[in-house]
């Protein structure tokens, strides 16, 4: 008892657990109602259970109501034990934990499968592992690289029971046995036309000359290496390279250096002209029809069209003037020079003579004729000089003829242009109007050497009408359109045109004549031709005469 208190029998340590030493002043810690309260002067009452009673209260006097064990085991109380259980077949323990057959909590994993060792007493067992698999339980992976096939470097990836591997570049295959075609088309790298080998390294690319790269892909600067001299820029080639010389240099590495340079390559003669050194000086040669120091002008010109003339503008008022020029022709009549409007100067060919004529256009006009004839086909000069109130005319340095008591003679007017050769048809026929010009056909033949004030003129300058051809020259190509060109030895340095059946004209270029009256003119010893005016003549050989060279 405790102190008077009707409590007979309590179990020895059922308050164990309260902490406390003493049990004068131990205190209930429950259940409800009782918490707090005093074992040694709670009245006896209070200890009596009313209602359902916490399972764990009544544990304290009865422990099997816990069910402490497990594994379907029995427990009984025991006052001396406070209880014990019952263990079935296979287990163990003070609540049956403890399991005799270890197979039960599988302790095998991956796959093993778990068999109980009979020859040890207790908690016994082992087990079977799958293949790829080792260890007690069967945890560890067999390590399969340590005896692996794979070849060329692979890298072996272990896996269960068997291996993977892992192929380097350019190899394939289950053991990576087999090397790539790595130079089959769509794989081959190599460009340019390269050659591709097969390594066991990968592809290796053998280059065209010319390139470089692992791939051949870069165009190798020939010129890093090059060998060119005096400054020369290198040019990069395929497989090569050239050197653009400086001027003057040659050579293929431009190690040749420029010669001395002559008199000729300073003279610098134009138009085709050949240069020859003479006396420590460059001549030009100029070609014919040219002149000039460098063969810059074209001072020759050959009327070949009755139709045709020359034009210079830009000319100056000069108070006087000398005029100088070279005629060559077989022709009886024709205008050389003409100048002016009202007031004109005219220089034509006036039944073979050089005829000078002046109309200031408020007077009556004056004219001044040569003494000689210059009509036979060789050149000469005529020379024309005004001054004051006078003009004088020359020819080929002779006598002059002289035309004096002229007011205010103005022997070239600025402006107006001075034509050579002939004239348009508006001012021809303006000047036959006004009797300036009786007979004002155009010049046929050569002129050359037209000075002016001792300047010679470059007829390039000019305006050129059709009809009128460089150089004095007989039988150039492009004389005769449509014929053939035949030189003229009776009228001088001059040329005939032998057409072709279905063209006339002094140049051939007439066509479609509806009558060839040649075929009813037979020429003994000559050819017929053609006249522009579409009449047939007999062109004679050389010692006969006569209209049918007989």
């Amino acid at each position: 008892s405790l102190h008077g208190n009707e409590i007979s029998e309590l179990p020895d340590g059922i308050f164990s657990d309260t902490g406390y030493k003493e049990p004068g002043i131990a205190r209930c810690a429950g259940p409800t109602g009782m918490e707090g309260k005093l074992l040694l002067t709670t009245p006896a009452k209070k200890f009596e259970c009313h209602g359902e009673v916490d399972s764990g209260v009544l544990a304290k006097c009865n422990p099997c109501l816990s069910s402490p064990c497990v594994n379907q085991g029995i427990c009984h109380s025991d006052l001396a034990e406070i209880y014990r259980c019952s263990c079935p077949p296979g287990f163990k323990g003070r609540n049956c934990e403890t399991s005799l057959n270890v197979c039960v909590s599988n302790p095998c994993v991956n796959g093993g499968t778990c068999q109980i060792n009979e020859e040890e007493e207790e908690g016994g067992y082992r087990c079977a592992c799958p293949f790829g698999f080792d260890g007690p339980t069967c945890l560890t992976n067999i390590d399969d690289c340590e005896d692996n096939d794979c070849e060329n470097g692979a890298t072996c990836i272990d896996g269960v029971n068997n291996y993977t591997c892992l192929c380097p570049p350019y190899y394939t295959g289950e053991v990576c046995e087999e090397m790539e075609d790595v130079c089959a088309p769509g794989l081959n790298p190599c460009q340019h036309q390269s050659t591709c080998l097969i390594t066991s390294t990968g592809p290796q690319c053998v280059c065209s000359p010319g390139y470089v790269g692992d791939d051949c892909s870069v165009d190798y600067d020939d010129c890093e290496e090059n060998r060119c001299q005096n400054k020369a820029q290198c040019v990069d080639q395929l497989n090569g390279y050239s050197c653009s010389c400086p001027d003057g240099y040659s050579g293929q590495l431009c190690e040749v250096p420029p010669s001395p340079r002559s008199l000729c390559d300073l003279a610098d003669c134009q138009n085709g002209a050949p240069c020859v050194e003479r006396a420590g000086r460059a001549l030009c040669q100029c070609l014919p029809g040219f002149g000039g120091p460098r063969c810059e002008k074209l001072v020759s010109v050959n009327f070949v069209d009755r139709n045709s003339y020359l034009l210079l503008s830009d000319l100056k008022n000069w108070p006087q003037a000398n005029i100088t020029l070279q005629v060559s022709t077989a022709e009886e009549n024709g205008i050389l020079l003409y100048n002016g409007d009202n007031d004109h100067i005219a220089v034509e060919m006036y039944q073979g003579h050089v005829k000078v004529s002046y109309d200031p256009g408020s007077q009556p006009g004056h004219a001044i004729y040569s003494t000689e004839t210059i009509n036979d086909g060789q050149f000469h000069t005529v020379e024309l000089v005004t001054f004051d109130q006078m003009v004088n005319l020359s020819i080929d340095g002779g006598l002059p003829t002289t035309m004096d008591s002229l007011r205010g003679v103005r022997p070239l007017n600025g402006e107006a242009p001075l034509y050579v050769g002939g004239m348009p048809v508006d001012v021809h026929s303006a000047a036959f109007r006004l009797w300036q010009i009786p007979n004002g056909s155009s010049f046929h033949g050569c002129i050359q050497n037209l000075y002016i004030n001792n300047e010679l003129q470059d007829f390039t300058k000019t305006q050129m009408k059709p009809g009128v051809v460089p150089g004095c020259e007989p039988c150039r190509k492009i004389y005769c359109l449509n014929g053939i060109c035949q030189p003229d030895g009776a009228q001088g340095p001059s040329y005939r045109c032998e057409c072709v059946e279905g063209y006339r004209g002094a140049l051939c270029n007439q066509q479609g004549e509806l009558f060839n009256t040649c075929h009813s003119n037979n020429c003994k010893h000559g050819r017929c031709q053609i006249s522009d005016t579409g009449d047939a003549y007999c062109h004679c050989e050389a010692g006969y005469i006569g209209n049918l060279c007989d």
